[in-house]
């Protein structure tokens, strides 16, 4: 019988221990949060809840664009947020569009969710002088690799290689 981690590709994963590391990192934030007695915050909500705070209620597409992320993936957080008391949805300048504002709970915590913010980016640059190699300058020679040759087109010629990829009458 074949060992299952040999035909497991996903035992392989260069990318895994970065992704331990993140949720390390937020496990360690939320700690702070729980120790602090703010209770159903999660550590992935701050950034928007600091920008809605920042320039008051936008629309979700308006949110989305100041974070830089997906409509849908911040419709699904909004929904998250809301459902934890830290956002609500309000009618808009118009009855067809929706803004997210802060409930009374998030306004109430928010000058502690800015500190945690500055002594977080504090730590990670405390951390980046201890490494020869900053996390922040592997984001930067990532992403100018990618501008060279998309991850896309990387993964495409990969596959163009591996006869699996190759449709067989599924």
């Amino acid at each position: 019988m074949a060992d299952p981690d040999a035909l497991d590709p996903s035992q392989q994963s260069l990318w895994r221990p970065l992704r331990l590391l993140q949720a390390s990192l937020d496990a360690d934030i939320a700690r702070l949060y729980s120790e602090q007695q703010i209770d159903g915050l999660k550590p992935s909500f701050v950034m928007e809840l600091l920008r809605l705070h920042a320039r008051g209620p936008m629309t979700i597409a308006e949110l989305a664009e100041s974070v830089q992320r997906t409509h849908s993936a911040l419709s699904q957080k909004v929904a998250a947020m809301r459902e934890a008391g830290w956002v609500e949805t309000v009618v808009g300048d118009d009855a067809r569009t929706r803004k997210v504002t802060l409930t009374d709970k998030a306004r109430g915590v928010i000058g502690r969710l800015a500190a945690e913010w500055r002594a977080t980016e504090a730590a990670v640059a405390e951390l980046e002088e201890e490494i020869p190699y900053p996390l922040s300058q592997v984001a930067t020679d990532i992403e100018q690799a990618l501008a060279r040759r998309s991850f896309h087109d990387r993964i495409a010629a990969k596959l163009a290689e591996d006869p699996a990829w190759e449709r067989t009458g599924e």
